[in-house]
């Protein structure tokens, strides 16, 4: 017959404690892929969307939203930025990034042309010439890319010659090194068959995607239960069996 034996309460308090956090992070993982999943369903809706006038949301972009937008604008086509071996290609390649000029603003808006796979040298892609007349640009207006770790510093003002290259892309710095704001997001242009310039414009969840984070709640359940279970295991006792005597 198994007895249980009366814990300590500091043996109660620390599986409570061990259980409740690992349900805490289980918890906060199964959030984490639910807004991934939020996000992506939104992107996606975005891109299918009918294009609203850029002023409309140009200084202050919805947080929660990826409005697609239409605007009108001149290419400074001698300052072209290259965001070096972005996660498109196994051979990588550069991100292009040019700013675009509206008519009447100060500010500029950095427009993202796309990616140019790279040429397995360490030489940047050529980059075909852009239209010198107004343009008429169409696609999302998105959160520039992460900035990840800025080693060395600001790496564009160390440059001399166009186009620019730089392995992160910051807007305040690009705004210093042309002289002028830029409005808070950037343009990603619609895809276009006719362009060299790959459009892919998703989120990189590669790492880290909506299904890995369930995985991980999983087992931060996983080990609540196991908390528990060996919590249990250890406070029973078992009585001696009667033996028979003959």
């Amino acid at each position: 017959m198994t007895r249980w034996r009366r814990p300590a309460w500091w043996s109660v308090l620390l599986t409570v404690a061990a259980a409740a956090l690992f349900v805490r992070l289980g918890v906060w993982q199964l959030h984490r892929a639910d807004y991934k999943d939020s996000l992506m369903r939104r992107y996606a809706a975005a891109a299918a969307a009918a294009p609203v006038p850029f002023g409309q949301v140009a200084a202050a972009p919805p947080a929660d939203a990826f409005p697609r937008v239409a605007v009108t604008g001149r290419y400074l086509g001698d300052r072209i930025f290259l965001l070096d071996n972005p996660h498109h290609d196994a051979r990588g390649g550069v991100e292009a990034y040019v700013p675009l000029e509206l008519a009447g603003q100060p500010r500029l808006l950095l427009v993202d042309l796309g990616f140019l796979p790279g040429t397995g040298s360490d030489k940047a892609p050529q980059l075909p010439p852009l239209p010198l007349s107004d343009v008429r640009l169409h696609g999302l207006y998105l959160p520039p890319p992460g900035v990840g770790l800025e080693l060395g510093g600001d790496a564009l003002t160390s440059q001399s010659h166009w186009p620019k290259t730089t392995i992160y892309l910051d807007l305040a710095q690009v705004a210093k090194d042309l002289g002028r704001p830029l409005y808070p997001r950037v343009l990603a242009l619609d895809a276009d068959p006719a362009s060299i310039y790959q459009r892919v414009h998703a989120f990189d969840f590669s790492s880290m995607p909506p299904a890995r984070h369930r995985a991980y709640a999983f087992q931060w359940f996983s080990f609540a239960v196991a908390v528990l279970v060996i919590f249990a295991i250890l406070h029973r006792k078992r009585r001696p069996r009667r033996t028979d005597n003959r």
